[in-house]
């Protein structure tokens, strides 16, 4: 069983930034990758990216590359979703994801096991 607890989600202008955090508890988390997701109102929730707690690089949605940066702190068990140049597009509702390891792509929701609360981010123009 894992637990993800997200936080830092808030209002902020248009170019502003923003850094969310993911709290992850249990057992074995090495053996999972970990994914940020976001969900616009009326939307589906859509891939943001994903990095493996075993270490490697984080990979993104080709819209939030060069402005978003995942980070993992392994001894506090925290993913960091820090987030540069927001733009109103950028409104959602940021979920962040624990899938196994063998799941396969991780940019599926379909590859994820374990969903936090989520946490609301709101980007004015």
């Amino acid at each position: 069983q894992v637990q993800l607890v997200e936080s830092g989600g808030g209002l902020v202008q248009a170019g502003g930034s923003l850094r969310l955090s993911c709290a992850a508890s249990g057992r074995t988390l090495s053996s999972y990758a970990m994914g940020w997701f976001r969900q616009a109102p009326g939307k589906e929730r859509r891939f943001v990216g994903a990095i493996k707690w075993s270490g490697g690089s984080a990979y993104y949605q080709h819209s939030v590359k060069g402005r978003f940066t995942i980070s993992s702190d392994n001894t506090n068990n925290t993913m960091y979703l820090q987030m540069n140049n927001l733009k109103a597009e950028d409104t959602a509702v940021y979920y962040c994801a624990a899938a196994p390891i063998a799941s396969g792509s991780y940019i599926h929701t379909l590859d994820y096991r374990y969903w936090g609360q989520g946490t609301q981010v709101t980007v004015s123009s």
